[in-house]
């Protein structure tokens, strides 16, 4: 059974950095595409980055310049640096993943969340 286990969350002063990681553990052929998602109190889940196995990375416009998403191919996990954290950063950050399994069908599973929060 695949599954995503996120760490790194927590409170940060405005202007301060925090690292997520998320690791895919379980038996699957494949890792694709790999992203952090976030939904703050009362909005929607939003796309934070994305990032290919060929490593092309894509941004949401608010956090261009300010987060880097990266992986580890060999330890199948991805990782979000975050730096200049602003109060609106604050949400519950999601990693997704697509995965490959044995039948070569992509599916698609998300990690459990994990808080951060930046105070003013």
């Amino acid at each position: 059974q695949v599954q995503l286990v996120e760490s790194g969350g927590g409170l940060v002063q405005a202007g301060g950095s925090l690292r997520l990681s998320c690791a895919a553990s379980g038996s699957f052929f494949s890792i694709d595409a790999m992203g952090w998602y976030r939904q703050a109190p009362g909005k929607q889940r939003e796309l934070v980055a994305t990032i290919t196995s060929g490593g092309s990375t894509n941004y949401v416009d608010s956090v261009k310049g300010r987060f880097t998403i990266s992986r580890d191919n060999a330890k199948n996990t991805v990782y979000l640096q975050m730096n200049s954290l602003k109060p609106e950063d604050t949400a519950v950050y999601y990693c997704n993943c697509n995965l490959r399994d044995w039948h070569f069908i992509l599916r698609n599973y998300w990690g459990q969340g994990t808080q951060v929060t930046v105070s003013s």
